[in-house]
C-alpha cells in the first residue's frame, strides 16, 4: 500500500472509529466490505462525457479496493431513468451513482413530480466539472465577446442559440447570460450535443453554449470560435479566451456556469463505507496518469468529499431554482 493510499484511508478511518481503522489497515474480518463487485450507474449513453468520467476512474478504484466496479449506462429522460434506478438500490456501498447539475438540482425545479428525490442519495464527494464556453459559427461575424454581448443586446430576437437540451446546464446557462444581460437569444433545442453542434458549425444557427470535452476539438481547429468561457477564472486549455467577467462589465461580474460532476451512493450507505469510498475516489482521480487523461479529455479535476458536495448542491438548488422560476422554465 502506498504512503499516499495509507493516509487518504487513515483519514477516514480517524474521523470514523475501529471498523474503518481496520479497513484501513488493510485488515479484514469476514465479509468486510467489499467482498464483490460494485456496479457504477451511468444516466447517460456510452461513449460520452460522464461515461468517460466513471470508465477512467472506475478500473482504477477496482484495484484499489480488490474488487470489479461494473459501468451500468442507463440513459434515458435527462438521466432521470438511471438516477431512480440508483435511487431505488440497496444503501449497502454496492452502488454507486454519477449524479450531476440536472438529476441533484434542477430537476426538482423544471418538473412537477419526479421518481426520486436527491435525498435519496448519500454524497460520496464531487468529481471535476466541464467548463462551459459561449461559442459561435466563425462566419456569424462577431469578432469577440464585447462586440457579441453588444450586437444581441442591440437585436433583440434577431438571433438564436443551439443546446443540447432544455434544461440541460447549457440551455440555463445560456439563460442567465440573457437574463444578467437583458437580452433575448432565441432557444433552439436538440437532443444532444453533436447535432446542435453540428448546425452550429454550418451556420443553420450561429450560437452555442458547449462543454469542453465535447467543443474542444473543433474550437482548435477553427470550426467553432470560442467568444468566452462561463468560468469565473480562464481554464488551461484555452488560455487565450477570456472570461465573461472580463468582458461584459458589471452585470457579469462574478458571472459562472458549470456542467459538474458528482458521485453519490443511495441513502441508507454506512457512513464508514462512504468515506472509504470518498478516500478511494480522491485516489483514485488524482492517481497522476487517470488526472493527465481527464485534463486532456476536457474535464477540470476538483475533488471534494460529501459534506463539500452536499452544501454545494444546497447552494446551487437556491441560485438556479430562483432563475428557473424567473425564467418561467418547465419540462412538464
Amino acid at each position: 500500500m502506498t504512503l499516499q493510499r495509507r493516509s487518504l484511508l487513515a483519514l477516514a478511518a480517524g474521523a470514523l472509529g475501529p471498523s474503518a481503522a481496520l479497513l484501513s489497515t488493510g485488515v479484514r474480518a469476514a465479509g468486510a466490505y467489499p467482498d464483490h463487485a460494485l456496479r457504477w450507474i451511468v444516466a447517460y449513453p456510452a461513449a460520452g462525457g460522464s461515461d468517460f468520467l466513471a470508465r477512467q476512474l472506475a478500473p482504477q478504484m477496482a484495484r484499489q479496493m480488490g474488487q470489479a466496479i461494473v459501468i451500468d449506462n442507463r440513459p434515458g429522460a435527462a438521466g432521470i431513468i438511471g438516477t431512480e434506478a440508483a435511487s431505488k438500490a440497496p444503501g449497502d456501498g454496492y452502488t454507486l451513482l454519477t449524479g450531476d447539475n440536472g438529476a441533484m438540482v434542477y430537476h426538482t425545479a423544471l418538473y412537477k413530480s419526479l421518481p426520486y428525490n436527491p435525498a435519496d442519495f448519500v454524497p460520496i464527494g464531487f468529481m471535476a466539472s466541464f467548463p462551459l464556453i459561449l461559442v459561435v459559427n466563425p462566419n456569424a461575424g462577431f469578432a469577440n465577446a464585447a462586440q457579441f454581448l453588444e450586437t444581441v443586446k442591440r437585436n433583440p430576437g434577431k438571433y438564436s442559440y443551439a443546446s443540447p437540451g432544455a434544461g440541460s446546464p447549457h440551455h440555463l446557462a445560456m439563460e442567465l447570460l440573457k437574463q444578467r444581460t437583458g437580452s433575448f437569444i432565441v432557444h433552439v433545442p436538440y437532443r444532444g450535443t453533436a447535432p446542435a453542434m453540428q448546425d452550429v458549425m454550418t451556420d443553420q444557427v450561429p450560437i452555442m453554449v458547449i462543454d469542453s470535452a465535447a467543443g474542444l476539438a473543433q474550437i482548435r481547429s477553427g470550426k467553432l470560435k470560442a467568444l468566452a468561457v462561463l468560468t469565473k477564472h480562464r481554464i488551461a486549455l484555452l488560455p487565450d479566451v477570456p472570461t465573461l467577467a472580463e468582458v461584459g462589465g458589471a452585470p457579469l461580474k462574478d458571472f459562472e456556469a458549470i456542467a459538474w460532476q458528482g458521485l453519490f451512493a443511495p441513502r441508507g450507505t454506512p457512513p464508514d463505507i462512504a468515506a472509504r469510498l470518498t478516500a478511494e475516489m480522491h485516489q483514485a482521480i488524482l492517481t497522476p496518469d487517470v488526472k493527465a487523461r481527464l485534463e486532456a479529455f476536457g474535464l477540470e479535476v476538483t475533488p471534494g468529499d460529501g459534506p463539500h458536495l452536499a452544501a454545494f448542491i444546497q447552494k446551487e438548488t437556491a441560485f438556479w431554482h430562483a432563475l428557473i422560476k424567473e425564467r418561467h422554465l418547465s419540462l412538464d
